[in-house]
């Protein structure tokens, strides 16, 4: 079945984990595909990322109300469902794309837009791969999202405002607790967050000092090598002067030697190592050299989920690039990711602009050793320049009854055309 030369279908999906704005890029790309319906005629969306489309789990976006479509701009999750599912790689594997091509023949879809992280980045760039070698033209785009800030060739990523506001927000608040109970109760307090190998998330905990001496006391970065000793004597020293100290930790945070901190031997989907369990990791050092009453918290999927307080900014970023896509698609551009750009003058400001997969596929961002204090235990001014317009602005979801208001969609399966099922 050939692709219609005057009307081709669209296909859209969510990858990874979720964010607070995902959805945002969701209601772009469907609004967006509304307004151009003599150029894109249904635009389907997977049910869980990929996988709906290897299995022809494909969603009728059509069938929502535009209603429904906007209210996704407030909602958290993935509306779709999202997966972790790597695409192997072509030489090893041509069954998963020989399947994608039949599915995407079978319902004359000739634009990708695939909506995730690094990982995702590179699924995208092999459905272009594939669709040159197979002969099918499909118009592959990736849509930018990660928490992790870690995307290269974009300022920022989609997601990393809202949660950099949650963790800046949740660290001021802690610390007013932990100060008001320290001189007769807990001393020591350690939120852990999420990034990986990617120290933003943690630095962003520093925008919530306000003033010289402010907490956090100490942020634990992936990019400076862990010291037990220096660590513990920051603590010491940070006790004895304020009367107590908040610690922002990074789930990848690791000694020289590349040891993490604490982590799983397990690993995701797409072959991560599994991290987790620094905060408790650094309380019973605390507790055995110094003796401390603490307490810590996981940020956990909390920072991620947190649309109450999303950053207006990262909401309209989010929006943006969803809607870009689109745009850059019947341009007639594929094998590319649409980009935030920021503007030179003082005033905060962005454009979107694009890059090619091939670049941004596998390419992990890093905290620049710029924005780090010289004894790598906080952040520069440098760092807050660039933080603090990312977590500007609210943009409350509605409430109803005390509680923020999520409808849900319909998410009606359209009716399978292959015969045959796929194992994955």
């Amino acid at each position: 079945m050939a692709i219609s030369s005057a009307k081709k279908n669209a296909f859209y999906a969510q990858s990874g984990g979720v964010t607070a704005v995902i959805n945002a890029s969701a209601c772009g790309v469907i609004e967006a595909c509304r307004q151009h319906k003599d150029k894109i005629g249904t635009l389907y969306a997977g049910q869980n990322g990929i996988i709906g489309a290897l299995q022809e789990n494909l969603i009728d976006t059509g069938k929502e109300l535009n209603s429904a479509v906007a209210a996704l701009k407030h909602t958290p999750g993935g509306a779709f469902g999202s997966c972790r599912y790597k695409m192997k790689d072509i030489k090893d594997s041509s069954a998963e794309y020989e399947r994608l091509v039949d599915v995407f023949k079978a319902h004359n879809i000739g634009y990708f837009f695939y909506n995730g992280g690094g990982d995702s980045a590179d699924t995208c760039l092999k459905v272009s791969q594939i669709s040159a070698k197979m002969g099918y033209p499909i118009q592959a785009i990736h849509i930018p999202k990660t928490i992790d800030n870690d995307l290269p060739f974009t300022d920022c990523s989609p997601g990393f405002g809202s949660v950099a506001k949650y963790v800046a927000v949740s660290t001021k608040e802690a610390s007013l607790d932990i100060a008001s109970m320290a001189a007769s109760s807990t001393k020591i307090f350690i939120l852990e967050v999420m990034g990986r190998h990617a120290g933003w998330i943690a630095a962003s905990g520093g925008l919530a000092a306000q003033e010289a001496g402010d907490a956090p006391h100490i942020i634990i970065f992936p990019e400076i090598p862990f010291n037990r000793e220096q660590f513990v004597a920051k603590v010491e020293r940070t006790v004895k002067e304020k009367g107590f100290c908040v610690v922002v930790a990074s789930e990848g945070a690791s000694y020289a030697d590349g040891a993490l901190i604490s982590g799983s031997l397990n690993k995701d989907a797409f072959g991560h190592q599994q991290l987790g369990g620094v905060a408790p990791t650094l309380a019973s050092m605390i507790k055995h050299s110094l003796g401390y009453k603490y307490h810590y918290a996981l940020a956990d999927y909390r920072q991620r989920a947190a649309r109450h307080i999303a950053s207006k900014t990262d909401v309209d970023q989010a929006y943006a690039v969803g809607r870009a896509a689109v745009e850059k698609a019947l341009e007639g551009k594929g094998s590319i990711m649409v980009t935030i750009e920021r503007g030179t003058g003082k005033k905060f400001s962005w454009s979107l602009g694009e890059a090619s997969l091939a670049k941004v596929a596998n390419v992990e961002k890093k905290m620049p050793r710029s924005f780090i204090t010289k004894d790598g235990f906080g952040i520069t001014q440098k760092a807050r320049d660039y933080l603090q317009p990312l977590i500007a602005g609210e943009d409350y979801p509605p409430f109803k009854n005390g509680l923020p208001y999520y409808p849900k969609l319909k998410k009606v399966l359209v009716a399978k055309k292959l015969k045959t099922d796929f194992e994955l």
